[in-house]
């Protein structure tokens, strides 16, 4: 397949786009700037602007654009930027998408499970309504977003990621540092579920779902997820680190602010779409997991 990818060069695109190349795909990248190599596609969310004739033939999209939610504090131009990142990006993706003849068969748009907010010790899948709070608000306008490929009759697919498991960035790349050091420990109470995938279950995931015939949200989790407690151990067991620390929650709504409430929410999201299409994970559980960034 010929198949067109944004945020090609964050955490998730920098692994896909070589799977997807191995797998014999033609790949375009999307770049905001001039482009340098044949493989590169000009567009500009906030303009609503792309390349149509570069993108001429695509079979396929893959959206993954977006300003990260935890690189800093919640400001309220940071949470603007935020939004706008996603929305405006991901209309100016579909809007691409429908006008483009012929159509690509899927748009594979990004989204997360901040959707479902605060779920407690309560699983969720992808028949659960959406949450409250800000990133509930943000994931249910970022797939909205996406209405308009919808009408031209194009399959969209909305993977909900939970929280990437990978040494090389996101929130695991900056935290790996402190438990190989000793330092690693519980945030907060420690009870809250935060749900995980590897960095290659999830590459293989968005792989799957360019030709699984799915559409809507998938959630893009393993199947086993943990109290955060439970994980801390885990990484200590495979660094053979102690994990005696832990940060307050009062420290951390100190120093993160707003953000705090993400990390010290309860999130026990199922991949049921995934499991039902046939889908199988490399790293199930929390062991499998931590060993590929141990």
């Amino acid at each position: 397949m010929k198949i067109a990818v944004t945020g090609a060069s964050g955490l998730i695109g920098t692994a896909l786009v070589p799977a997807l190349r191995r797998d014999g795909h033609e790949v375009l990248r999307l770049v905001r700037r001039p482009t340098q190599t044949p493989d590169e596609v000009t567009w500009d969310p906030a303009a609503g602007t792309v390349d149509l004739d570069r993108l001429a033939g695509t079979d396929a999209v893959v959206h993954l654009a977006g300003v990260g939610v935890g690189d800093r504090r919640w400001t309220a131009a940071h949470k603007a930027d935020i939004l706008a990142s996603r929305v405006q990006g991901t209309r100016t993706v579909a809007r691409a998408v429908a006008t483009l003849d012929p159509r690509p068969a899927v748009l594979v748009s990004a989204s997360a499970i901040g959707f479902y907010g605060d779920t407690g010790d309560r699983e969720v899948d992808e028949s659960a309504p959406a949450g409250t709070g800000f990133l509930a608000g943000v994931v249910q306008a970022w797939e909205a977003a996406a209405d308009e490929a919808r009408a031209a009759g194009v399959r969209v697919v909305h993977p909900r990621s939970g929280l990437v498991m990978s040494r090389k960035g996101g929130a695991w790349g900056r935290m790996l540092p402190l438990f190989r050091l000793g330092l690693g420990g519980r945030l907060g109470p420690g009870d809250q579920y935060w749900s995980y995938i590897t960095l290659e279950d999830e590459v293989r995931a968005l792989s799957f779902l360019l030709i699984a015939g799915l559409s809507g949200p998938v959630n893009l989790t393993a199947p086993n997820p943990v109290t955060n407690a439970e994980l801390t151990r885990a990484m200590g067991a495979a660094l053979h680190r102690p994990t005696v620390f832990a940060v307050p929650g009062a420290a951390l709504r100190l120093v993160l602010g707003e953000f705090s409430t993400e990390v010290l929410g309860s999130a026990r999201v199922l991949p049921h779409a995934l499991q039902r299409a046939g889908f199988a994970f490399k790293h199930p559980d929390v062991t499998t997991a931590v060993a590929t960034i141990a």
